[in-house]
């Protein structure tokens, strides 16, 4: 069953039942599609579609749940209202893939912040129970919070992935009730239970960065790609990706050329078609089920560039998910070839795997012998650079950045 939110004294109560009507605003088509149809073979004509009836979740794939929420924006007003805005620029887009897709509407935000947070993270831990992805277009990053803490009831770790070019955690605040969209990290850092076994940034700008707050990034173990190391070179980014249980992706990482409707411009970023590439790796990302998509202000946009875009980004990771192929040596060894390495510095053999599939890379490394645990081993996605460096006689700093986290 799912659960339904009901505002009675201005607080959202928990009733598991099988209707989501009252949680969720219906479509609006007229305004979407400006009063237009769609051809059968566009994006918007194959999804099922909360407009009078809401949808049969039995068989979906993937969701979409639009939150309109800004109030724990920290500059950005107006990015509440950016989830119709990508839905009309998705919508008209071809359909070239097979998936169950399911638009929810609109999630109606509770008379409070903390309510919306809980409705969004009790909607999405029973969708993800039921092996639905979700996709939120919000809103503000704040909302990658309760996207988190919905994993908090699979007492499971997790890796979160951040595309941004700012780190969003205050060395000031670590444990401070306040929370918005500059300081969401803190709050999943001290949240308890604590699920979190890594959290990766791809995109950080130097120049936006403090050496303080890189130096608790290395200290926390912490993942962290510069922009300038991916440019160029964006398929770098996959195994970081491909490491990812839930993705966050802030509008600000985005070059204010491609993508204007963001407050605080930046004119620099990722391009349009790397930003593609890196949600179709997501969309390929077996392990990844849920994405958030923030800060997106339909009123700073200019002729609708950062909407065609972003449902651009969207077709990509649709695209990616429909190749999806349970690629990973802990479900089957027959699809992979294993390498057996030794270094000196190192007495235990060094193990990898490839896949015949799609010839993407793991490195095995083991836990800890003082943890009881039923896997003896942890794999983490890597590529064949670090397979070479290995047989030069040198562990690749995966190894070691996965050693301290385990």
């Amino acid at each position: 069953m799912l659960p339904r939110f009901i505002l009675i004294s201005g607080v959202w109560q928990k009733a598991v039942i099988m209707d989501l009507n009252l949680l969720f605003e219906p479509l609006d088509l007229s305004h979407i599609n400006a009063g237009g149809s769609l051809r059968h073979t566009q994006l918007g004509a194959q999804i099922s579609l909360h407009t009078e009836l809401f949808p049969d979740l039995d068989g979906i794939q993937v969701v979409l749940i639009g939150v309109p929420e800004e109030r724990g924006s920290a500059d950005n007003k107006g990015c509440a209202w950016g989830a119709d805005i990508i839905r009309k620029e998705l919508y008209q887009l071809e359909h070239n893939f097979e998936l169950n897709i399911a638009d929810l509407g609109n999630l109606i935000i509770g008379q409070n912040l903390q309510d919306t947070y809980a409705a969004l993270e009790h909607i999405m831990a029973e969708l993800l129970k039921n092996k639905i992805f979700c996709i939120i277009l919000g809103g503000s990053q704040d909302l990658t919070y309760p996207q988190y803490c919905a994993y908090g009831r699979f007492n499971s770790k997790v890796d979160l992935l951040v595309i941004d070019s700012f780190f969003d955690l205050s060395t000031e605040i670590i444990g401070s009730p306040e929370i918005n969209s500059s300081s969401y990290l803190n709050k999943i850092i001290v949240h308890e239970p604590d699920i979190l076994f890594n959290y990766s940034n791809i995109g950080y700008q130097s120049y936006f960065v403090s050496q303080e707050m890189l130096r608790l990034m290395d200290k926390l173990c912490f993942d962290t790609f510069r922009l300038g190391e991916l440019s160029g070179k964006i398929q770098e980014a996959e195994p970081i990706i491909r490491s990812a249980n839930l993705l966050s992706f802030d509008l600000h990482a985005l070059r204010f050329s491609d993508a204007p409707a963001r407050a605080g411009q930046n004119p620099h970023g990722f391009y349009g078609e790397e930003a593609c590439q890196l949600f179709r790796y997501a969309g390929m990302n077996e392990q990844l089920t849920s994405l958030g998509i923030y800060e997106f202000n339909p009123s700073l946009d200019i002729r609708n560039q950062t909407s065609q875009l972003l449902a651009q980004m969207l077709w990509y990771f649709l695209e990616g998910y429909s190749f999806r192929k349970q690629d990973n040596p802990l479900n089957s060894s027959l699809n992979f070839i294993r390498y057996r390495t030794s270094v000196a510095s190192h007495p235990a053999e060094i193990i990898f795997y490839k896949s015949r599939n799609t010839g993407r890379w793991w490195l095995q490394v083991p836990y800890p012998e003082r943890y009881a645990r039923n896997e003896h081993f942890h794999l983490t996605p890597c590529t064949y650079e670090d397979y070479k460096q290995t047989c030069a006689g040198e562990l690749p700093d995966r190894w070691w950045k996965t050693i301290q986290k385990l």
